[in-house]
């Protein structure tokens, strides 16, 4: 190394003031190359950060502008509905067939059509879902006819009784279940009576589908205390079934009825309910007929007495006396 002499050095320099020399940038230079070290080893993990940071943020711009972006949607709905129809894309029409239980405005009210609402729009399945969910519809078709129309087409659960409670008749299916009120169509349907009737109907009138001659003049079959039923005939005659064995009882029912006639007896109650064991009670007990003949005897005797073969001579009371008019001279 070539050496200076210090003579040579002093020669050219000057007096400076220690505060005017320039500050180095040890520190900045230091965070970039901790910058640079980390971007290198980290870079992956550091662009995870920032994408997380960006997300967060935005979602809380989201939730805080939520009303706004709720109504600007809601009036872009709005909109397009009102330019579809428009159109020429309002539905117009609408066909309903296959409903009997079910009336049209339940129907209607479960397609959720509103006056401006188009084809282009309608959620077919949505409304398909919301029919299906009526008591009585068993299966439901609903499309759209390009460019106004929508046809809906049902299929009913098959009704195979009416179900009488607290004073209204009802129609109800195999399982037992509602679908709909009767209003007069399906009197030809059996009637049930009580509170759990419905969900036993079915296996009573399969039972007694065995016996044709013990459903002639049957009005209905009356649930009690929701344990077993009492068979009620047009004369009035109630038939107390036991609540296990009605199987039994009703073989025995219908041999009783075609060896003996025995549902055409003057009796008002034939009871079942002990096995081989038949009790009737008459429509008159002994006691009644006893009275009757009483009072047919006590009537047959005043009209022997009322009825006399010759008149009475007339009497004249002691008070009366008898005065003969005469003419003055």
């Amino acid at each position: 190394m070539q050496q200076v002499k210090s003579e040579a050095f002093l020669a050219g320099a000057r007096i400076v003031d220690p505060r005017a020399l320039p500050v180095p940038v040890r520190s900045r230079r230091k965070f970039a190359n901790n910058f640079g070290r980390a971007w290198v080893l980290h870079r992956k993990a550091m662009l995870r950060g920032v994408a997380i940071g960006m997300l967060v943020v935005a979602l809380g711009g989201v939730y805080q502008a939520r009303d706004h972006i709720a109504t600007g949607a809601m009036i872009l709905g709005e909109v397009a509905q009102g330019r579809f129809a428009d159109a020429g894309f309002a539905i117009g029409k609408i066909s309903i067939t296959g409903q009997t239980l079910t009336s049209e405005q339940a129907i209607f009210d479960a397609l959720g059509i509103e006056p401006h609402t188009s084809t282009v729009s309608f959620d077919v399945e949505a409304a398909r879902q919301r029919i299906a969910d009526l008591p009585a519809i068993s299966t439901v078709s609903v499309r759209k006819a390009y460019p106004a129309d929508v046809i809906v087409t049902v299929t009913e659960k098959i009704p195979v009784a009416r179900w009488r409670v607290d004073g209204i008749t009802f129609v109800i299916d195999a399982a037992g279940e509602q679908i709909g009120e009767d209003r007069g169509a399906y009197s030809e349907l059996p009637l049930v009576v009580g509170d759990g009737a419905n969900d036993d109907a079915m296996a009573m009138i399969r039972a007694l589908d065995q016996y044709p001659a013990l459903k002639e003049d049957l009005v209905a079959l009356s649930r009690i205390a929701d344990r077993r039923w009492d068979m009620i005939y047009d004369t009035g005659l109630r038939i107390q079934l036991p609540e296990l064995g009605v199987a039994r009882a009703l073989r025995s029912l219908n041999t009783y009825q075609s060896q003996y006639q025995l549902l055409d007896r003057d009796v008002t109650v034939i009871d079942l309910r002990v096995d081989s064991l038949v009790a009737v009670r008459p429509t008159k007990t002994e006691a009644d007929l006893a009275k009757d003949e009483a009072a047919r005897k006590a009537a047959l005797a005043k009209q022997l007495l009322s009825t006399q073969p010759f008149p009475l001579p007339a009497r004249t009371r002691p008070s009366e006396t008898v005065m003969q008019a005469t003419t003055p001279q």
